[in-house]
């Protein structure tokens, strides 16, 4: 059975404390006993379920709600102080019950009770109760104390182990920001040396093309340029034209050498005429090698032929 104990005021004697204790077995809508003390005398009724359903109709109002207005006043207290009311009435041995709003006030219920006729077992009851709560209470508190003393350890530790992680962290990252940098470097500078040595092979390309560029515009002119073909042209036309007339040359000399009055100088001709044949198949020498027998066969000094006189 629960039990609430709670210390009133009632409107008749304000200045006389009573004591109010209801309990129940399931719940307050299932009916519940009132028990009412000032000290000396007490007075005792039960309040049953049909009771509690005939005052909500009474007053128009839900079971439901009726019970939890119920309960505000007589069990836990909720709100203001001068928000409910009590009264009692010795001759009727009629308990009341009021609710205040602002200006106006509605009665909750009336319940009736009757006398006790020994309160001392009552108020006995009442205070060992009491005491009972209060040690239940205390031990509670303890138990919830050392609880918190538990719970304030524990935290203590959980904060001492996040400082000491949060510092790892700390450590760790200002490590791991290290060892980036030093990563960061490393590739910055194999960065710059494949860079480098990536220029280094593009201006090797290029100069040799550059190199490749000149030596073939040097070979293209030397084999196919025009005016060169051109002139040689005309070289060999004027080289074929003196190898023509160079055999009337010849021949020309033939006839001078051919006097009785010269010495016969065959095998210089005989020299002369094979030259051409040996330099026919360059021009230009056999040109030159014409040019030069010319010049000899005019230079060579001749020789006086002595006169011999015959007798008759």
């Amino acid at each position: 059975m629960e039990r609430k104990i709670s210390r009133i005021y009632l409107a008749s004697k304000p200045s006389v404390i009573h004591f109010l204790q209801v309990s129940w077995e399931k719940t307050l809508g299932s009916g519940f006993v009132i028990t009412l003390t000032d000290g000396q005398s007490a007075w005792i009724g039960t309040v049953s379920e049909s009771e509690i359903g005939r005052e909500a109709d009474d007053m128009a109002m839900e079971k439901e709600k009726y019970v939890d207005e119920l309960r505000k006043a007589l069990v836990s207290g909720a709100g203001p102080m001068d928000s409910y009311q009590f009264d009692f009435s010795e001759e009727h041995c009629c308990f009341f019950c009021d609710k205040n709003l602002k200006d106006v006030s509605f009665s909750l219920g009336s319940f009736n009770l009757e006398k006790v006729a020994n309160p001392a077992e009552v108020i006995r009851e009442i205070i060992c109760y009491c005491l009972d709560s209060i040690a239940e209470n205390k031990a509670k508190n303890e138990h919830l104390q050392e609880a918190n003393e538990r719970l304030l350890r524990d935290w203590n530790d959980v904060q001492e182990r996040f400082e000491k992680c949060v510092s790892a962290k700390e450590g760790l990252e200002i490590d791991l920001y290290k060892r980036f940098i030093l990563v960061l470097n490393e590739k910055k500078s194999k960065i710059r040396s494949l860079h480098k040595l990536l220029n280094e092979v593009q201006e090797l390309e290029k100069s040799m093309e550059h190199e490749r560029e000149a030596s073939s515009s040097c070979e293209i002119p030397a084999a196919r340029d025009p005016i060169y073909d051109e002139s040689t042209d005309e070289e060999s036309g004027d080289r074929s034209e003196t190898s023509v007339s160079a055999p009337g040359t010849l021949s020309k000399g033939d006839s001078v050498f051919s006097s009785p009055d010269v010495t016969d100088i065959a095998p210089s001709r005989k020299r002369r005429q094979h030259m051409p044949q040996d330099l026919g198949t360059d021009p230009k020498m056999a040109l030159q090698g014409n040019q030069l027998q010319e010049k000899k066969k005019y230079e060579e000094p001749r020789i006086p032929q002595p006169h011999v006189h015959l007798p008759a």
